[in-house]
C-alpha cells in the first residue's frame, strides 16, 4: 500500500515507483550499488531526465567523460536538456593536469565536490543531484577515515539543502561496504543467468515491496517487473459455475468450471487440450466477458487456422475484444515479467479468463529458477482476483502409461483437473474425456468419448461396460467376452 507522503521524487522508470511505493523521499540519499553493467548509471539518468520540466539537475561524474554518458543517454531517448554536469571523471582530471598520472592518486589533490557544486549553484544545489561512481572517489583520498568523513560531510550538505541525491558504487568493493551504511536508501542491482534482479536492502522513512524484482535494459532505459505476492490483491467476486456452452461437457463436469479456479487440461500431443480451452472461452464471449490466451509454443495464426476447422469464431472473438492471444517466446521473458503481462490484462483490461498454454513453454521461462513457487504465485493470485485459469499441460506418453497430471509438480495447485486420452478401440485411434477431480462440487466419475469435428467439440455419453480404458487398450467388462481387436 503506498505511503501517505506529501511529495515523492519518481524517476518515470516503469514498475519501480511501485516498489518504492511512490518514489524515492525528497531530501534524502540513496545508493545504487551493482557490478559493472547492472545499469546503475542508467537508473541514475532515469532519475535525472524525470525532473520536472524548467528545473536543473546536477550530474556528478567521476568515473565516465561526460560526453559518453550523453551519448549514452542519447541512445536510450533521454537529452539531458537542463542537467549540469561537473565532470571529474579520470579522463577530465588528466586534461587538467598531465602529472597527475605520475603520482598515486591521493598525493595529487583530490577534487573539492562540494565547492564544484557552490560554484556551479551559487543559490543551491538543485533539488535533484547524481553522483556517478562515489565509489571512485576512495582512490583519491589515503584511507578510509577520510573517505568516510568526506562523503558524509557531502551527503550532509546536499540533504540539509534539500536535494535528493543517487550516487552509485561497484559492488564489491571496500567503498562500496563504507558507503552502505551513510545513505537513506540502498538499490542493490545483480546480473546472473536468470536474469537481471533489483532488491531494496534498506529504506528508511517509508515501506517498500522486499524481495528481488526483475528488470530489463533496452533502447528506452531499464523497466522494473515487482515479484508477485498474492496475498497483495485480490477482489470479491460470486463463486459460480462457468458453462462450457456443450451439455454433455457441463454434465460431465458437474456444471462447468468454477470463477476463481485453476484447471488443469492434461493429455498427450493433439489431443484437443487448447481447443478444449477455447471452446469455454467462446462461451464466456457469449457472456461479455474477456479472455485471453498466452501462447507458449504456438503463433496465432496456428490457433486460429485450427478453430477455424472446428468452427470455433476466433479471428471475430479477437476482432469483438472478447479474446486477445498474446504470443510468448518462454527464453525473452522472466516470470516476473511474464506475471506482469498477465497482471496487465486483467488489472487493466478486465481479462475474467487466462489460458496459459502450455506449461511446458512456461517452465522455460522460468530458467532454473523454482517453477512451483512462479506457478504458484501466479495462479494464486488470478484466483484472488476471480479469474477462471485454464493450464494445458502435455504428457509425454500417447496411451497406456501410468497417469500422471503433471510432471512439474503443481497439480496440487489444481482446484480440477480434466484429462484427455487416446484409446484403441474397433482398431481405431479414439479419444475419451473424463474428470479426474473437482474442489468446487460433484461431478462424473465415468469417461466420455470425445472428438473435434468441423462443428465443433463433440462428446459422447458415458462409456460404460468397458474396463482399461486409462490403459488405452478398453475392453468389454463382461468375463465372458474376449478382449476388443487391437487391445
Amino acid at each position: 500500500m503506498t505511503d501517505a507522503q506529501p511529495s515523492r521524487i519518481t524517476t518515470d522508470i516503469p514498475g519501480l515507483e511501485r516498489i518504492l511505493h511512490g518514489g524515492f523521499l525528497p531530501g534524502r540519499s540513496y545508493l545504487v550499488s551493482g557490478g559493472p553493467g547492472t545499469g546503475k548509471t542508467t537508473l541514475g539518468l532515469h532519475f535525472l531526465s524525470a525532473k520536472p520540466p524548467g528545473e536543473q539537475a546536477l550530474l556528478v561524474s567521476l568515473g565516465e567523460a561526460d560526453r559518453n554518458i550523453r551519448s549514452d543517454a542519447r541512445s536510450i531517448g533521454m537529452t539531458l536538456e537542463g542537467v549540469v554536469t561537473l565532470d571529474l571523471s579520470p579522463t577530465a582530471q588528466t586534461s587538467e593536469s598531465s602529472t597527475y598520472t605520475l603520482l598515486e592518486p591521493w598525493e595529487a589533490e583530490p577534487p573539492d565536490i562540494r565547492s564544484r557544486i557552490e560554484a556551479a549553484f551559487p543559490e543551491g544545489p538543485p533539488a535533484r543531484v547524481f553522483i556517478d561512481a562515489l565509489s571512485q572517489f576512495r582512490h583519491l583520498v589515503p584511507d578510509t577515515f577520510q573517505f568516510r568523513r568526506q562523503v558524509m560531510a557531502l551527503l550532509e550538505y546536499l540533504t540539509t539543502a534539500g536535494s535528493t541525491l543517487l550516487f552509485t558504487s561497484e559492488q564489491g568493493s571496500q567503498a562500496d561496504e563504507d558507503l552502505q551504511y551513510l545513505g537513506d536508501g540502498i538499490l542493490q542491482l545483480d546480473r546472473t543467468q536468470a536474469g537481471r534482479t533489483l532488491s531494496v536492502v534498506k529504506f528508511r522513512g517509508s515501506g517498500f515491496a522486499e524481495g528481488r524484482h526483475t528488470f530489463r535494459l533496452d533502447g528506452r532505459g531499464m523497466s522494473v517487473f515487482q515479484r508477485l505476492v498474492p496475498s497483495e490483491h485480490g477482489q470479491p467476486f460470486v463463486a459460480e459455475s462457468i458453462p462450457s456452452g456443450v451439455a454433455e461437457l457441463d454434465a460431465l463436469s458437474g456444471g462447468g468450471l468454477g470463477k476463481g479456479t485453476v484447471t488443469i487440461i492434461s493429455g498427450p500431443t493433439g489431443v484437443g487440450k487448447t481447443s478444449l480451452g477455447v471452446q469455454f472461452m467462446r462461451e464466456a464471449a457469449s457472456r461479455g466477458e474477456r479472455s485471453v490466451i498466452f501462447s507458449f509454443e504456438e503463433s496465432l495464426a496456428t490457433i486460429s487456422h485450427r478453430c477455424k476447422q472446428v468452427g470455433i469464431p476466433l479471428d471475430q472473438m479477437i476482432q469483438d475484444d472478447s479474446l486477445g492471444v498474446e504470443e510468448v517466446e518462454p527464453l525473452r521473458y522472466s516470470p516476473d515479467e511474464f506475471a506482469w503481462r498477465v497482471r496487465r490484462e486483467v488489472e487493466e483490461r478486465g481479462a475474467t479468463m487466462v489460458m496459459i498454454d502450455s506449461l511446458s513453454g512456461y517452465r522455460q521461462s522460468v530458467r532454473g529458477e523454482d517453477v512451483v513457487t512462479h506457478a504458484h504465485a501466479l495462479c494464486r493470485y488470478l484466483a484472488n482476483m476471480g479469474v477462471t485459469v485454464l493450464l494445458v499441460n502435455e504428457v509425454g506418453s500417447i496411451a497406456g502409461a501410468e497417469i500422471r497430471v503433471t510432471e512439474l509438480g503443481i497439480s496440487y495447485l489444481a482446484d480440477a483437473v480434466l484429462i484427455l486420452r487416446y484409446i484403441e478401440f474397433d482398431g481405431e485411434m479414439r479419444k475419451t474425456i473424463g474428470m479426474l477431480k473437482k474442489r468446487t462440487g460433484d461431478f462424473e466419475k465415468t469417461l466420455r468419448e470425445f472428438d473435434i469435428t468441423s462443428e465443433g467439440l463433440k462428446i459422447g455419453e458415458p462409456l460404460t461396460g468397458l474396463r482399461g480404458i486409462l490403459r488405452g487398450a478398453p475392453e468389454l467388462a463382461s468375463r465372458e467376452a474376449s478382449p476388443v481387436a487391437g487391445s
